[in-house]
């Protein structure tokens, strides 16, 4: 059984110390799959002795046990902070106030975009994030700021009357010890309406996926009705701002749609704990909010692989039907639709021979992304995944989705894991040779553009759900597959910023692995400049 979590607290524990989450990793999927021991990280006890599991350090009953590599550096990133942003931010009748310096709300301009990109998607009426930031100055820093913090929760309820206040703790706010909860508690009588305190200042956590289990523990924690009265055709889809295919293909069963964070309403998110069941399309942004619902409110979560290709999408379907009583229906569906795309998938198998293709995304995501790749005939030697979960808060045996992955489409040789680090792109991909590369965040797509390598930045994660989204998919990228000859000649005339050192390097992870070869580099220039 799952690590029951704690609405006690208003602090979530780290991603890394509570799943075993690594950021930097290389080999073979199959060989993550087994260091991972999804299964066993769970202790099996024997009589009085307890076999433990996972990873290359033996005791998978805890997590940190995979052999991670140690990077020297971080080019680029995000933090837990701004995953708030484009959560909590992204609710359209709540208020966000950032407890912070006005840089850690840069983030806004481009997440409003996406926050307007995803309510035309679900055909809501459009409007702007509603933002607030309390723009810590130098003398904040030294005399503290909790009198800001009040004045921006009564100038929220003031201006906006909203339904909820959420607070979000920034590194500078942590660093001077600001007492978010203490305010929180204070204030809430006076404005009326919860206020909810959120711990994601940008040093909590090494990956920024934490921030959504925080965004998610303070929805739970004071917005979901405690006394629901179960409506018996809802499904809660945790998800961001992606098309609303999941109504479609969930109609035939008779449910209804609960999307949840993004682009909710109070209202929304407080029928959350009335549904019969909730899922994701990724098992990384939504296992926390699915078992949160599951422990505390009785929601089961659907214990499945992601709906991705036919396999998944079938065993995701059949394992809701079980849930609500729909599986002869079901079945039925399930026959029909794969007759109904087949024909199409086969014409896009036959122009895709010969094809490779690259994923460069989210962990689960990936996952599922290389699914509907190799349902398309795409071949798909290597991927990099932004971090890995070994586990997720859910445990379920069938929401291990690289192993399900490999059992179902084949191992992956070249399974990298790295945050975001650009400068690593170049071995990367004189390795493993592909026709386009799949990027989930958009500042990567113009570094594999400079190789000469066709880049889609997928915007609407949606796009490859279910059935549909393997000819969505294969129609999409033959329109980037078109361009293959603009990025080569954009490669020509774009200049790397890197050294002719580092590019003449064949291991991305050289500088993990030999931190030396730094300092003899730099000794080598030198003696060349003295020469």
């Amino acid at each position: 059984m799952a690590k029951k979590i704690n609405l006690d607290m208003t602090s979530v524990e780290n991603r890394e110390m509570r799943l075993g989450t690594i950021i930097a990793w290389d080999g073979a999927a199959s060989e993550l799959v087994k260091e991972s021991d999804y299964e066993g990280r769970k202790e099996k006890k024997k009589g009085n002795t307890a076999e433990k599991h996972g990873g290359c350090c033996g005791n998978g009953s805890k997590a940190c046990r995979l052999c991670e590599l140690k990077t020297p550096l971080n080019q680029q990133t995000m933090c837990a902070n701004a995953i708030v942003e484009c959560q909590i931010g992204n609710l359209t009748d709540c208020i966000l106030i950032q407890h912070s310096p006005i840089g850690c709300a840069a983030d806004n301009a481009w997440f409003n975009l996406a926050f307007k990109m995803g309510l035309t998607r679900r055909h809501k009426p459009v409007q702007n994030l509603r933002i607030f930031c309390t723009n810590l100055l130098e003398k904040d820093m030294v005399f503290g700021a909790s009198d800001k913090l009040r004045q921006a929760i009564r100038d929220a309820k003031e201006r906006f009357s909203p339904k909820a206040i959420f607070i979000s703790m920034a590194c500078a706010t942590a660093i001077i010890g600001e007492d978010i909860d203490s305010i929180a508690d204070e204030m809430e009588p006076e404005v009326g309406v919860p206020i909810i305190p959120l711990h994601c200042e940008g040093f909590r956590s090494k990956h920024w996926s934490t921030g959504f289990d925080i965004s998610q523990h303070g929805v739970a924690q004071k917005i979901v009705k405690r006394n629901p009265k179960k409506q018996k055709d809802l499904i809660n889809i945790v998800a961001l701002w992606g098309t609303d295919y999941f109504t479609d293909i969930l109609k035939p069963l008779g449910l209804r749609v609960n999307y949840m964070i993004d682009c909710a309403n109070y209202d929304e998110l407080a029928q959350a704990s009335e549904a019969v069941a909730t899922s994701t399309f990724c098992h990384t942004l939504g296992s926390y909010m699915a078992t949160v619902l599951e422990q505390h409110f009785g929601v089961p979560q659907v214990d499945a692989p992601q709906p991705y290709g036919f396999a998944g999408t079938d065993a995701w379907l059949r394992a809701i039907a079980k849930l609500v009583g729909k599986e002869e229906e079901t079945e039925a569906y399930i026959k029909s639709e794969h007759e109904r795309v087949l024909p199409r998938i086969l014409e896009l198998r036959e122009k895709f021979k010969g094809v490779k293709g690259f994923i460069m995304t989210g962990s689960a995501y990936a996952h599922g992304l290389i699914s509907v790749l190799r349902e398309l005939g795409i071949e798909v030697d290597g991927s990099v995944v932004f971090h890995h979960d070994p586990v997720y808060d859910g445990g379920g045996e069938n929401q291990n989705s690289l192993k399900h992955l490999v059992d179902n489409y084949g191992d992956i040789p070249y399974y990298t894991v790295s945050k975001t680090q650009a400068y690593q792109l170049p071995q990367v991909f004189r390795r493993v040779k592909t026709d386009f590369v799949i990027i989930r965040h958009q500042g990567l797509a113009p570094e594999a553009a400079k190789l000469g390598i066709p880049a889609l930045a997928m915007g609407d994660e949606h796009i490859p759900v279910g059935y549909d989204g393997i000819i969505r998919t294969g129609e999409i990228l033959l329109d980037i597959l078109a361009r293959k000859r603009f990025n080569q000649v954009l490669q020509r005339h774009v200049e790397l910023p890197y050294s002719k050192w580092w590019q003449s390097q064949d291991d991305p992870f050289i500088l993990s692995k030999e931190p030396e070869v730094i300092d003899k580099a730099l000794s080598e220039k030198l003696k060349k400049k003295g020469a």
